[in-house]
């Protein structure tokens, strides 16, 4: 019904639309993702500053019409993520979070625990950004494929690491198949690709462990076979392409 909605939003895009207005692209904990335009948000006073921008955690009231974009009417600001917009490396690890939230989750099916993974990656990313003597940068290629990951077991996709596949096999897993659904033995390999221990590794590690303990270091081989796997378990079971992580 036409009306008010108060909710909680990440700002994920902001195109500018028309003399004066945003159009924004947001997810939501109880509402998906959702549309909104915010009209007069480019004029020198508009009331809304510029808080209206990507990675923006902020309160909204939105005016629900006949249309499904819906209009910005208040906005206040929970959190600016403030550090990593002035740290490349950090703004970066941010867009491909927030682009890779829009790719795999693009519907207004309510899904809290997507809203507060983004949420926590962009503190991450925010906390340590800087460059500052003691402060450790999450972004890295590790943190990326990580956030990936997790975003995949929200969507009950995370792939099968602990055994095969495809027979069950829980020794000699050696490759990797996104049509099978994960690692797979040397008996079922045909069609997979080859998955080196250290990849394997590294997505157990990932999958299991808190977004602030992924670990690092990690052989550049390793990476390239673990985001291969990620990315061939996304376009196989979502249809949709992620763009590729980036080392810090």
């Amino acid at each position: 019904m036409p009306g008010p909605v108060k909710t909680e939003a990440i700002v994920l895009r902001s195109l500018r639309y028309g003399e004066a207005d945003r159009i924004l692209h947001c997810y939501t904990p109880g509402r998906g993702r959702i549309g909104a335009i915010a009209k007069g948000v480019r004029k020198t006073r508009s009331r809304f500053g510029g808080r209206l921008e990507p990675f923006f955690r902020l309160n909204l009231v939105l005016h629900q019409g006949r249309s499904d974009l819906m209009t910005v009417t208040s906005a206040e600001t929970v959190s600016a993520y403030s550090h990593l917009r002035v740290d490349g490396p950090a703004l970066d690890s941010a867009a491909r979070a927030c682009d890779a939230v829009a790719r795999l989750f693009d519907t207004t099916e309510p899904s809290p625990p997507v809203f507060h993974l983004l949420a926590n990656e962009l503190q991450l990313l925010d906390a340590g950004a800087g460059g500052a003597p003691g402060v450790t940068s999450q972004a890295t290629h590790e943190n990326q494929l990580a956030f990936r990951l997790k975003l995949l077991l929200v969507a009950g996709l995370a792939p099968q690491l602990s055994s095969c596949a495809s027979c069950g096999e829980v020794d000699h897993l050696v490759g990797f198949s996104g049509a099978a659904g994960g690692v797979v033995c040397t008996a079922c390999e045909s069609g997979a690709f080859r998955l080196d221990a250290g990849a394997h590794a590294f997505l157990q590690d990932a999958l299991g462990r808190p977004l602030a303990e992924v670990p690092t270091g990690i052989d550049v081989r390793a990476l390239r076979q673990a985001e291969r796997a990620i990315t061939e378990t996304v376009e196989h079971h979502v249809g949709t392409h992620l763009r590729r992580a980036t080392a810090g």
